[in-house]
């Protein structure tokens, strides 16, 4: 199942690239996940810009679900071709979320903290071996 999820990401990847949608921003397929039976597969997609764009992306995307079908059909020997279903992938958000807190929370350190650790192993009289 892990290749089908893969082959019908690739699949969906460059597809993405020849609709002409105008409502499809910028789309990243973040993963793929086909049902055993074939029967669906759930696609996962990043969206650059605002919710309003996210939504009109999604809508994009919903409305060429069948050209993105067909092209699975004609481009991958599978006993069936799933149904696509759109689904957004907050994880890249969430990650660049994360991030800005870490460099946030590493900016308010005072900058002497590395030498104030050094301090505390000599206080302690322990040593480092290398």
């Amino acid at each position: 199942m892990r290749r089908v999820n893969e082959s019908v990401r690739e699949v969906i990847a460059e597809g993405l690239g020849e609709l002409k949608d105008p409502r499809i921003g910028i789309v990243t397929v973040t993963g793929v996940v086909v049902t055993p039976d074939l029967g669906e597969a759930r696609v996962f997609v990043s969206v650059l810009g605002s919710e309003k764009k996210r939504q009109a992306t999604l809508a994009g995307l919903e409305s060429a679900r069948g050209v993105l079908q067909a092209k699975i059909n004609r481009q991958l020997s599978l006993r069936r071709t799933p149904t696509l279903t759109f689904a957004y992938d907050d994880s890249v958000e969430r990650g660049v979320r994360m991030t800005k807190l870490i460099d946030d929370l590493a900016a308010e350190l005072p900058p002497d903290s590395e030498d104030a650790d050094d301090q505390v192993r000599e206080d302690t009289g322990s040593t480092e071996t290398g």
